[in-house]
């Protein structure tokens, strides 16, 4: 097992793991997960990309190491509790990985500066891009060592106190430079992939299909229930309720909150209706859960075929952001909230369509619509000023209503 008793061996892995995920064509980005002595429990990096095709966009090195953690810990392997892991990262945290790490509770060092969608973005250190209840957390969990120098990636430290294991606590000009870079050199290339799907016009219906058809077969075996409603496009309705209802009952069963999120294409199909898997991992929820199974879909239908037939998945499985996300719950000023808020945010990762701005819908509102305007407007500049993230209600009165009458209870046989 690999021991490291400083800051800049343990940002030198995660580089290692960037420069990794740059060769495989993703966002280089890596990460480390530390226990309380220093020895390297994990590395991994982004594998948000995968073959030149889209894998899954919430597989940013934080979340997988996360996920990690709770899946090992699942399996009955002794792992420190989650305060005193800590999670080395390359690159500062995205909304998502954000509100991912707060959610489980971890320490955080950080490396490079993201000035798009980092958490510090502004390199302010306040971490008022979060909602207020969590900022507290940041301040006492994310570290930013000092970068001793005159370059411009020089920098005094800032944050919460590192573990004490670290004798070193700087990085080398050097390994910031690298770790700067690394993003830097794949960041455009890696958006245009994410945002180079079909638009609206060019996609065909997949419920004109034959019940046969591979792409239908393989649908209906990620959920049965696909393709079964039909609403208007982008406005759901009362007919969704029962598909809801049936995922928020198994999202309770699994460990949630009674959570569940659709996702409709852009002929108001039903694809997806998932709930979470809270008992598996802290961040596994619904929404989670949904964007991740309909990106590997893709993967699995479009992996190893020739252009042309990926052509024909992308037409009938277009990019989420031509359809709707609907759900049962509306966000609230939680960290995981703030987590499916950036992981909507990295499944969009462009300016949503002009004719579709309503692509996220909820039907119950966790919160009074100007709290949840505010925490949308105080996000990092690419969630709120370029993907322009602004979940709203849905209008049918009687969807909402549908969800807000108490579940029947099964009757019980003498």
């Amino acid at each position: 097992m690999k021991k490291t008793i400083d800051v800049q061996a343990a940002v030198a892995l995660a580089a290692i793991e960037a420069i990794a995920a740059k060769t495989q064509g993703t966002f280089g980005v890596g990460g480390v997960l530390l226990d309380q002595h220093g020895n390297v429990l994990k590395s991994l990096q982004n594998n948000v990309v995968r073959e030149g095709l889209i894998f899954d966009p919430t597989a940013h090195g934080e979340r997988q190491l996360i996920d990690w953690y709770f899946a090992e810990r699942a399996k009955g392997r002794a792992l420190p509790p989650p305060e005193e892991i800590t999670l080395v990262t390359s690159l500062d945290p995205c909304a998502m990985c954000t509100g991912a790490i707060l959610s489980a509770g971890f320490n955080v060092v950080v490396a490079a500066r993201d000035a798009n969608a980092g958490i510090n973005y502004d390199a302010s250190f306040t971490f008022t891009s979060l909602p207020a209840g969590l900022r507290p957390l940041a301040e006492a969990s994310f570290f930013y060592p000092a970068v001793k120098g005159a370059s411009p990636f020089a920098r005094e430290s800032a944050g919460a106190a590192p573990k004490s294991f670290f004798i070193g606590k700087t990085i080398a000009e050097p390994t910031q430079a690298l770790c700067s870079l690394v993003f830097e050199a794949t960041s455009e290339k890696v958006q245009l992939l994410l945002t180079s799907d079909l638009s609206r016009g060019q996609l065909k219906d997949p419920a004109l299909l034959a019940p046969e058809h591979p792409l239908v077969r393989q649908l209906k075996t990620l959920y049965p229930g696909a393709l079964a409603y039909r609403c208007a496009p982008h406005q759901p309705d009362a007919g969704l309720a029962p598909y809801l209802r049936a995922a928020m009952e198994r999202d309770r069963q699994q460990g949630g909150e009674g959570d569940a999120v659709a996702l409709l294409d852009a002929f108001g199909n039903l694809l997806l209706c998932s709930p979470g898997r809270r008992a598996l991992s802290a961040i596994c929820t619904a929404f989670m859960e949904c964007t991740r199974q309909y990106a590997q879909l893709r993967y699995t239908l479009m992996q190893g075929l020739d252009a042309q037939a990926q052509a024909e998945v992308r037409q009938y499985l277009g990019h989420p952001r031509e359809g709707t996300f609907v759900f049962a719950r509306g966000p609230d000023a939680s960290a995981q909230s703030y987590m499916n808020l950036g992981a909507y945010g990295s499944t969009m990762e462009g300016p949503l369509p002009a004719d579709n701005p309503a692509q996220f819908q909820y039907v119950s509102a966790s919160l009074d619509d100007p709290e949840l305007a505010a925490i949308c407007a105080h996000m990092p500049p690419l969630y709120r000023a370029i993907i322009r993230i602004r979940p709203c209600q849905v209008a049918d009165q009687a969807l909402v209503a549908a969800l807000a009458q108490p579940q029947p209870q099964p009757i019980m046989q003498p």
